[in-house]
């Protein structure tokens, strides 16, 4: 199943603008909010999403605006909304079995980095996990992968090079955090390759993250 629309095969400016955005502006975010430190507070905390979403509605001017193509082009309104939601519960079961495998073997959730996050407010953890399912699948599955394909990568680094970067971008967790984010991101990537449909992708990294660090804390 394809994008009915993609930019052309040459990098335009607003392409390349894009495709910063979409691989570096997770990284860009930690260090401009605190750039001397990886110390999470509640302070950095907030101002980190602040400067996310700031970065999300930058992309989507871009696609918009920029590139001038719908938001079909990154896997957005493919399906029925009822598909999506199902797809999406479905994608998040096998997903979350296999975190919790992976957390359990690398003993994950007892790095500095994850004290951190559990002393922080509940709401701000809730809006947290589900941006990082809403704006992980935009920026890494989404779009770059859409636009590494139709630049003439091919589909598997065009998903390859998102997902190495996406990885990586969870060292501040250790390297068990990159370890899940690296398996369960090729597993997301490989989904979106199949059915294309970028909210299906969102609502099942969403509910695993939701799961694994948001219920837990509900029913202590």
């Amino acid at each position: 199943m394809a994008s009915n629309t993609a930019p052309p095969k040459r990098a335009s400016f607003a392409t390349g603008a894009g495709l910063f955005i979409a691989l570096f502006s997770m990284f860009l975010a930690r260090k401009i909010v605190n750039p001397f430190s990886t110390a999470l507070t509640f302070t950095n905390a907030v101002w980190k999403e602040v400067v996310i979403w700031i970065c999300v509605i930058a992309l989507l001017l871009i696609i918009r605006y920029g590139e001038r193509l719908p938001f079909r082009s990154i896997g957005l309104g493919t399906s029925a909304w009822w598909k999506s939601i199902l797809w999406g519960v479905l994608y998040s079961l096998p997903m979350f079995g296999i975190a919790i495998v992976i957390a359990h073997l690398t003993q994950y959730g007892h790095s500095l980095s994850a004290a951190a996050f559990e002393k922080l407010p509940l709401w701000l953890i809730t809006a947290i996990v589900l941006r990082a399912g809403v704006v992980e699948e935009l920026f890494y599955r989404g779009y770059a992968i859409e636009r590494f394909t139709a630049l003439g990568l091919g589909r598997f680094w065009s998903a390859a090079i998102p997902l190495a970067i996406f990885s990586l971008g969870h060292l501040s967790g250790g390297w068990s955090n990159v370890l899940i984010a690296l398996v369960l991101g090729a597993i997301l990537s490989a989904l979106y390759l199949w059915r294309r449909d970028l909210i299906a992708n969102m609502i099942g990294h969403g509910l695993v993250d939701f799961i694994a660090n948001v219920l837990p804390r509900l029913f202590s």
